[in-house]
């Protein structure tokens, strides 16, 4: 099957994005100072619980941008 260059970008796109995202996302959560993510110092439910999204999401995200980035190369090595 083969991707239409359009499908292709958006796909690529959404990895990006999904990258940016998701590592600013747990960046801010390990610095989070409300209380939410760490009592005294230890993780809560809430840090747990959000970085396995996190961590889900990115991955989706990078699997759907590498499927992006080879529908990309294949439309470059077809005349």
């Amino acid at each position: 099957m083969k991707l239409s260059r359009r499908v292709s970008w958006f796909l690529l796109a959404f990895g990006v994005w999904s990258l940016v995202i998701w590592v600013t996302f747990v960046k801010n959560l390990v610095k989070d100072v409300s209380g939410l993510a760490f009592d005294d110092g230890h993780p809560t439910a809430y840090f747990w619980v959000h970085l396995a999204l996190a961590v889900a999401s990115f991955t989706w995200g990078t699997a759907i941008g590498l499927i992006g980035l080879r529908g990309l190369r294949a439309l470059r090595r077809t005349p």
